[in-house]
């Protein structure tokens, strides 16, 4: 089956945070993304759905990375939540730790993201 629809999490290597730490980050970032996308454009949210929910977890150096990806996102209209770190556990408070982008199609995600390698 091809894809048509997917969501992105883009993370940062600079944190270095631990896998768990990590892996709650990016799940925070798909379902504040998700919601707002049903919200927004629940066509774009129910055919991911209905695909399976596909996502991928790509990086980037650094927290100055996200803006260019985010502004990119917001003008081609596709949902973008940064996870801003609550500094209970590994990193201070305000901590930005990971982008999401979408879901949205592929076609788009990959304007915004296509020169991002895979985490």
């Amino acid at each position: 089956m091809d894809f048509e629809y997917k969501m992105v999490v883009v993370t940062r290597t600079d944190l270095s945070l631990s896998q768990g730490k990590l892996a709650a980050q990016v799940a925070h970032a798909a379902v504040a993304c998700a919601l707002e996308t049903k919200k927004k454009n629940p066509k774009w949210f129910n055919k991911w759905q209905e695909e399976g929910g596909k996502k991928a977890v790509l990086k980037v150096d650094s927290v100055d990375d996200f803006i260019p990806l985010k502004d990119k996102a917001e003008k081609l209209d596709i949902v973008t939540f940064i996870v801003v770190d609550a500094g209970h556990t590994e990193i201070p408070a305000g901590t930005k730790t990971v982008l999401g982008i979408g879901p949205a199609p592929n076609n788009l995600i990959d304007q915004v993201t296509g020169d991002l390698l895979l985490l």
